[in-house]
């Protein structure tokens, strides 16, 4: 009686796959390499001169010094060259947005509601985008992908590996949470209201996120009263048949994509990513944050972050910051080029350093070193080491990856950067880059400089 039972109410219970598009990642075969001589950076603050590094199987097994087997280890002597983990870049849109850029490739904004948060842009990636084997060339092994700012929620992003691949799946980082795109200030309000539609203001944009996370959490409170009607029906099935009956009665909410989004973030499943130049509107976000309990990952670009340096770092909210755009319009007035520095606080702070640009993506450690020579010139000490985690440790902390990635630490991902000299010279380049372990890129090897399909055709064309 119990498993007929059961049977009868599986019918009238609701499956939602709590991971419809995984990851098939595969880590690309590796050889044991040991890495001598080298300036590391390590990426949690220390520096270690004329050093040496061993990796196997995809992970780092040690910094500084250790055993190495006898026989199969390949060696790589790095004297007077520098080594880093891998660059990570928290806000790119290749992919979406990918190269050539003509209309048929726009796919990074679903402007056609001010709150999309049931679109992804996974959904929209092309791994063919020659972008991504520019962006390693640059020493970018890992990116978040989001899609565009033109709405207040505008959808799921994407943490993905810069490896090349057929499909986005076998690119997205294993374990990686996924984040929402939000966006406050003149981008929803100057789309929406230039269709003479809401938002249109700030406080429309406000009234909108707002009247969006009610919905929210009305959506999850229906979910769990369902779950437990269920949960009251079932404890009776082994004894009584009428309890299944009723079970079968109970009618689970309607899924609504766009409200699961919203419900993950605020479970604390999904990080939020969101697009804010202006200081004061920068705190109205924290506010609604503590108004609906949960938790703010990273503000992006954040011309005016340095005003509120200190409440970032208390509330433990990462600043993506460009080193130097400001101007282009009027809410990123107000943007000094201390602002890194002044937001990476000994307190808790958490700077980054964004391109937001395919062609900012392939010299990010350029533009960290123009926010660490801006922040020494205002008297503040910033030495590699510190500066470093701008794109490495800080970056891996706001996509929820810092237990993967983001420093040179025994049992992580083996994502390295072999440069030239020092990463912070305008000189420097990206000599050889691994990811996990693997060496996909060496500067000296065409046979290791990645070239997209869709590119082959045009590039046999142009040979001489």
């Amino acid at each position: 009686m119990r498993s007929s039972l059961a049977a009868l109410l599986s019918i009238f219970t609701t499956t939602v796959s709590a991971n419809p598009f995984p990851s098939t990642y595969e880590p690309l075969p590796s050889s044991p390499t040991l890495i001598t001589e080298a300036t590391i950076l390590t990426g949690d603050g220390r520096r270690l001169d004329d050093a040496d590094m061993y990796i196997a199987d995809g992970k780092i097994v040690w910094v500084g010094e250790g055993t190495v087997p006898l026989e199969g280890v390949r060696t790589i002597n790095a004297a007077g060259k520098w080594l880093t983990p891998g660059i990570i870049d928290v806000h790119s849109h290749l992919g979406v947005y990918p190269s050539p850029g003509v209309s048929a490739h726009s796919d990074g904004n679903e402007a056609t509601s001010p709150v999309t948060a049931e679109v992804w842009a996974e959904h929209s990636v092309w791994p063919q985008d020659p972008g991504f084997s520019r962006a390693v060339a640059g020493g970018i092994t890992s990116l978040q992908i989001l899609p565009g700012s033109a709405n207040l929620f505008g959808g799921r992003s994407v943490t993905l590996k810069n490896v090349p691949q057929k499909t986005y799946q076998a690119m997205k980082f294993p374990g990686a949470p996924y984040g929402l795109k939000m966006a406050c200030g003149e981008n929803p309000k100057r789309v929406y209201g230039g269709r003479k539609q809401a938002p249109s203001t700030r406080m429309g944009n406000v009234a909108a996120y707002r009247a969006s996370w009610i919905r929210a959490q009305r959506y999850i409170q229906d979910w769990e009263q369902y779950e437990q009607k269920m949960a009251k029906q079932s404890a009776g099935l082994e004894s009584d048949s009428n309890s299944a009956l009723a079970a079968a009665l109970i009618k689970p909410p309607k899924r609504d994509l766009e409200l699961e989004t919203l419900a993950g973030v605020l479970k604390g499943e999904i990080l939020v990513h969101m697009h804010c130049y202006r200081a004061d509107e920068m705190m109205t976000i924290l506010d609604m944050a503590d108004e609906f309990g949960y938790q703010l990952g990273t503000f992006h670009h954040g011309v005016e972050a340095y005003k509120i340096a200190d409440e970032l770092a208390e509330h433990g909210v990462c600043g993506a910051l460009w080193a130097d755009w400001w101007g282009f319009k009027m809410e990123a007035y107000d943007g000094i080029q201390e602002n890194i520095a002044m937001v990476d606080r000994p307190d808790n702070g958490c700077a980054i350093v964004h391109s937001d640009s395919e062609e900012g993506i392939q010299r990010l450690n350029q533009e960290a070193a123009k926010a660490m020579g801006k922040g020494q010139a205002a008297g503040l000490d910033i030495p590699p080491e510190r500066a470093i985690r701008w794109i490495t440790s800080n970056a891996a902390k706001s996509l929820g990856i810092a237990d993967q990635t983001g420093t040179l630490a025994p049992g992580k991902m083996a994502d390295v950067v072999i440069w030239n000299q020092d990463p912070f010279s305008v000189y420097a380049k990206a000599q050889q880059v691994f990811i996990d372990g693997a060496m996909v890129f060496d500067r000296d090897d065409e046979t290791l400089q990645p070239v997209s399909d869709f590119e082959l055709g045009q590039l046999l064309e142009a040979a001489p």
